[in-house]
């Protein structure tokens, strides 16, 4: 399900797995790391993600009806299902900060 679920992150503009894949170790180990973003317990799903444009609600409303359709046919299809920005790209900001 955690592979499902990046998949359709990765398909959305706007929003990437909040991992620690930067960092020296991150690259070091032998699995993908964006997997630590996404948490599924029977109560649950949380996927943390940074936010690579805004502005977010938009965004995060497409991606939670994007995720909760890749839900539909799983067995967590009645959990609820938690969005997390930890962090706002850079690039974002100023893009923003251009456009107005």
């Amino acid at each position: 399900m955690t592979r499902s679920l990046l998949a359709v992150l990765g398909r959305l503009p706007g929003l990437r797995p909040a991992t620690p894949s930067a960092t020296r170790i991150g690259s070091r180990v032998p699995w993908n790391v964006d997997t630590l973003a996404v948490r599924i317990d029977a109560e649950l799903i949380e996927i943390r993600v940074v936010a690579l444009a805004l502005p977010l609600p938009p965004i995060l409303r497409e991606a939670e009806a994007a995720l909760q359709t890749a839900l539909e046919e799983s067995l967590w299809k009645d959990v609820r299902l938690r969005l997390v920005v930890t962090d706002i790209d850079a690039a974002a900001l100023s893009r923003r900060v251009r456009d107005n």
